[in-house]
């Protein structure tokens, strides 16, 4: 073993723990973003309806009436927030069961209703 044989082993030894400090700064950084409050906003034909604190202890079911003869019913509860029932054909919004984290959405495209969580502070995040 020559002396620049070691000096690569030391450089990976060393590489080797650099994951794991970085995802000690990101966990610090998302626990800080974890203290900003997430709301539920629902809105029907892009106009927002109602706003609900996911932090605070509350339990709400309300019922959305969107067009004549249509009916959405959201749930709020234990910090999520979903469509219980509604009368639309596919259910997609029914189906897609609880959402609790910052951007996730459901949609029921025949009743133009969307739930989408969003957090106060929250950096904006797009896919494209």
């Amino acid at each position: 073993m020559k002396i620049g044989d070691v000096i690569i082993i030391g450089i990976l030894v060393i590489a080797s723990f650099l994951p794991a400090v970085i995802f000690y700064f990101q966990q610090d950084q998302g626990q800080a973003e974890e203290t900003a409050e997430k709301y539920a906003v629902v809105r029907i034909d892009g106009q927002e309806v109602d706003r609900f604190s996911l932090d605070k202890e509350n339990s709400v079911k309300k019922t959305y009436h969107p067009a004549k003869g249509k009916y959405n019913i959201v749930e709020v509860k234990d910090g999520r927030a979903r469509v219980k029932e509604d009368n639309s054909p596919d259910q997609i919004a029914v189906r897609t069961g609880w959402i609790s984290e910052p951007g996730q959405t459901s949609i029921c495209l025949p009743h133009k209703l969307v739930i989408e969580i969003y957090q106060e502070d929250a950096e904006d995040s797009y896919i494209y």
